[in-house]
């Protein structure tokens, strides 16, 4: 029996957890070494006794017998399908889900390079992760790969996204917080939102690529507190504050300096960055085109107000732990996606019920939108026809 029955949901997010050595083979040879070298790299690794353990135990018959009882049990390394690609499609059979986004962990901010000055091997590290996440989802059509491209520099940007669609990449990911020298917004990447508009792929963004929070907030003269996985590493609820931050301010950018109006076709989503800050951000652009209208013609160019730009372009994911209904019934039915953050911690062991429970007075129409249609909509022509409405899960 699988987790979601007699219904379509499609997850907007789930993730690989990725190795020590799962960009080796994938990596330009001449750059290899530098980026073994990289003390993000190095400290990411470690001292490796996670990786023998998770190899261990995925290995280990008795473990793995349990694995189906476990599905939304055991997370991160002991997930069935978190690591081993001929696994992951059982894994998504006793989910249910008729298809899956699937994102790194081990590369989420391409280990620091975008903003260093080291650009080819920002750029290579990003090669690497593209060619890695389409050859793991190569192994079933429901998994939907999604490639990173840096913005840092245009040629660079559009020779990124032209490999990561021929690749088979089904959606575009791109760093929320700002290029150093340039805008998001800037005319320089077009021919980045051009492809992937002709491509009928949507634009992501994700946490992990935003503006970290100043370490100065942790000083507060009290003892550390730990973080949601008990260590210090991760987010607590002070830095869980601006994980937004960055996307608001990029996708303002992207929608006051006309990009989604240029791109009309083109979807936004941003994943695993909350919800619940987009119905007053919606507001709030609406309120500076208002204020500023009188002396901007970007803002007298605009085809609708910010907002409902937004509802016809742009796609976000609540965390489990959001009013789901709230943020639906004040941003608008168009908006909002389900997503599971299997196999991590962070998505808990019933994330559809928690979902469920949030949208119980809400619409059947809305509950639609939410669990499918509005990923259908996101997704465009990287979730192929047959996947978007399986014919059993219907007729079910």
């Amino acid at each position: 029996m699988a987790y979601v029955e007699d219904r379509i949901v499609h997850d907007a997010d789930s993730h690989l957890m990725e190795l020590d050595d799962c960009l080796d083979d994938f990596f330009d040879p001449r750059l290899k070494g530098r980026y073994h070298d990289l003390p993000y790299y190095r400290h990411k690794v470690g001292d490796l006794r996670w990786a023998q353990k998770a190899r261990a135990e995925q290995a280990d018959p008795g473990f793995r017998a349990d694995a189906d009882a476990n599905i939304l049990l055991r997370k991160n390394y002991q997930a069935l399908g978190s690591f081993l690609p001929e696994d992951r499609p059982r894994a998504l059979d006793l989910l249910g889900f008729a298809s899956q986004l699937v994102f790194t962990t081990f590369c989420l901010g391409n280990f620091g390079l975008d903003h260093s000055d080291d650009l080819e091997l920002a750029y290579a590290a990003a090669q690497a992760h593209n060619r890695m996440m389409t050859a793991f989802c190569s192994v079933d059509r429901r998994l939907l790969p999604t490639a990173y491209v840096p913005l840092e520099d245009f040629g660079l940007a559009r020779a990124c996204a032209v490999e990561a669609i021929a690749l088979g990449a089904k959606a575009l990911m791109v760093p929320s917080i700002c290029p150093r020298r340039h805008s998001p917004s800037h005319v320089g990447l077009d021919p980045v939102w051009a492809m992937a508009q002709e491509a009928g792929l949507p634009i992501l963004f994700h946490v992990g690529g935003e503006q970290k929070i100043n370490p100065a907030y942790f000083d507060n003269g009290k003892p550390r507190v730990k973080d949601f996985h008990g260590g210090e590493e991760n987010f607590t609820s002070v830095s869980f504050m601006p994980i937004p931050y960055s996307v608001m301010q990029t996708l303002a950018a992207l929608i006051l300096d006309g990009v989604l109006d240029r791109f009309p076709r083109l979807k936004f989503g941003a994943i695993e960055l909350g919800a619940s800050w987009v119905p007053g951000w919606m507001r709030f652009m609406d309120s500076a085109a208002a204020a500023f209208i009188k002396n901007e013609d970007r803002l007298k160019a605009l085809s609708a107000p910010p907002s409902e730009i937004v509802r016809r372009q742009v796609r976000v994911t609540p965390y489990p732990h959001e009013d789901a209904a709230w943020i639906i019934a004040n941003a608008g039915e168009e908006v909002a996606l389900f997503s599971s953050d299997f196999p991590h911690v962070e998505g808990g062991r019933n994330p559809l019920k928690r979902f469920d429970d949030s949208l119980a007075a809400a619409s059947e129409r809305a509950r639609q939108r939410f669990y499918c249609d509005n990923f259908v909509d996101l997704m465009g022509e990287g979730l192929a026809a047959d996947l978007r409405y399986p014919a059993k899960a219907s007729a079910a």
